[in-house]
């Protein structure tokens, strides 16, 4: 039988409460595992080995699951800058109750439900783990729509690199432009730049 730590070892060094679970691991193995330094608990339902690096990100999805890593904190996840957020930003649904994110110092926003998986991916974090965040085209909308003032430090770079990469897709980025009501102002950035 499967050990939690053999879990962790498998999952990149981490194991959840719910994984262990599922591979018939009763929880009170986790407590003795953490007990005997074996794991230690990183969130509510979540260990890792000891030796691994904490993964913010991940560990900040795994506590927020509805959540997902959107404006500054996506163009960081998919290359787009290269200056880490000083806070994370995720996007929730308006429903959310987003208390404890915010308490946690998350940046909270919220969309419409009609647009809130509009390319919503799964990306890997600089460690490999794996969370969901917008992917390149959805963020660039995003970041363009903005809370008010754009800021040109952020979007005039993150459109370059978009524009300098292979994975580029112009035409899903203004199929979403146009979803998102930003459409001329994409144009106006793509006009200068392809």
């Amino acid at each position: 039988m499967k050990t939690p730590a053999d879990i962790a070892a498998e999952g990149n060094g981490y194991v959840s409460s719910a994984q262990a679970t599922s591979e018939g691991i009763p929880r009170r193995l986790l407590a003795e595992a953490v007990a005997s330094g074996e794991l230690v608990r990183v969130g509510r339902g979540l260990y890792a080995l000891p030796e691994v690096w904490e993964d913010e990100l991940f560990i900040v999805q795994h506590r927020f699951a509805r959540g997902t890593f959107s404006d500054e904190t996506a163009l960081y996840l998919h290359g787009l800058t290269d200056r880490a957020p000083f806070s994370l930003t995720m996007t929730f649904p308006r429903s959310y109750n987003a208390k404890s994110a915010r308490g946690a110092g998350i940046v909270c926003r919220t969309c419409a439900d009609d647009v809130l998986d509009l390319g919503a991916c799964e990306v890997r974090t600089p460690y490999g783990n794996p969370v969901r965040a917008y992917n390149a085209e959805r963020t660039l909308c995003d970041i363009v729509r903005g809370q008010g003032v754009i800021n040109a430090q952020v979007v005039v770079p993150a459109m370059r690199a978009y524009a300098a990469s292979r994975d580029r897709d112009p035409e899903r980025l203004m199929g979403y432009a146009r979803r998102l009501g930003v459409e001329s102002k994409v144009r106006g950035y793509l006009e200068v730049l392809l």
